[in-house]
């Protein structure tokens, strides 16, 4: 190959060189820090930027999304002197690339050691069971803490969320049994709770029961002891009627004779019922002289007639 050939291919490896030396094409959500001679010049955005060739250096790239940053399980000590090891993950974002690039050499770096400490901190305010249920507490203190320290860094923390939260053998069993116990304890409550409820509507139940059967047996009674009186009262009136015709009949023509002959006509057949129902009796001395019956039951009814009067 010839001295020219070889210039050419030089050249053009030169120009290739310096094309992609001048020339930047920023993505987007993506900020590119230029230094012009060692010195922070420009920050150049997303689309095409030409570069001073051997002046103007790339200096840092910085992406503009939030990211995720994962902080690594570290050991912390509680109130009561319980160990546990708590892991999370961080979410950030870089909103002044120039601080981003100056105010610190690795801010990821930087951010993961601040949350660390930040959250062995927080650990040792509250006891064991608390940090369970103080998860929310334990993110928003975190943030606050973080983002403050990170402001001169150019870099915004969102969020920050645990992980897991590990703790020693013995304090899980212990934790375990302390739950099944208080399981235990609410069930029995329960079943205490619905037991006696059981006994309070059963009794209501009987209660209830024992008034409508009282209230019941009150009406039975009532209306039986009605029933009894109407009856008592259509014999007394039917009675009364009864004697008041026979009175009437008596004052008529005749009537005295028909009334002896039926009383007369009345005992004959109640004394013959007697004689057959028993075999000891005592019968009057004239019980043949029928005549002398009627006179005997006139006279009675004469006597009960004056008296009356």
């Amino acid at each position: 190959m010839s001295a020219f050939g070889v210039f050419i291919i030089i050249a053009v490896f030169l120009v290739v060189v310096t094309v992609f030396r001048i020339a930047r094409i920023v993505p987007n959500q993506w900020v590119f820090v230029i230094e012009r001679l060692g010195k922070y010049s420009d920050s150049l955005e997303a689309g095409f930027h030409l570069l001073i060739p051997f002046i103007d250096k790339l200096a840092y790239k910085h992406t503009l999304k939030e990211m995720a940053i994962d902080v690594p399980p570290q050991s912390c000590i509680t109130k009561d002197n319980i160990s546990v090891e708590i892991d999370g993950v961080l979410y950030m974002r870089v909103v002044d690339p120039v601080k981003a690039s100056y105010g610190i050499r690795d801010y990821k770096f930087a951010i993961t050691q601040l949350a660390q400490t930040t959250m062995r901190s927080e650990i040792g305010k509250i006891d064991l069971d608390m940090t369970f249920e103080s998860r929310d507490n334990i993110n928003s203190s975190i943030v606050s803490a973080v983002d403050e320290a990170s402001d001169p860094w150019g870099i915004k923390v969102t969020r920050y969320e645990i992980k897991n939260i590990e703790t020693p053998q013995t304090i899980r069993d212990a934790m375990e049994k302390q739950m099944r116990a208080e399981r235990e304890k609410r069930e029995q409550i329960a079943l205490s709770e619905g037991d006696k409820q059981a006994k309070i509507n059963r009794a209501e139940g009987s209660k209830q029961e024992a008034i409508k059967k009282s209230e019941g047996e009150r009406t039975r009674m009532e209306n039986e002891a009605k029933g009894k009186a109407a009856a008592i009262l259509e014999v007394a009136q039917a009675t009364a009627a009864g004697l008041k015709q026979i009175a009437l009949a008596i004052n008529e023509p005749g009537g005295k004779d028909a009334v002896s002959m039926r009383i007369a006509v009345d005992w004959i057949e109640s004394f013959g019922k007697l004689a057959k129902s028993t075999n000891s009796m005592i019968i009057p001395a004239n019980v043949s002289d029928i005549a002398s019956i009627t006179a005997i039951l006139n006279n009675a009814f004469e006597f009960s007639k004056e008296k009356k009067a």
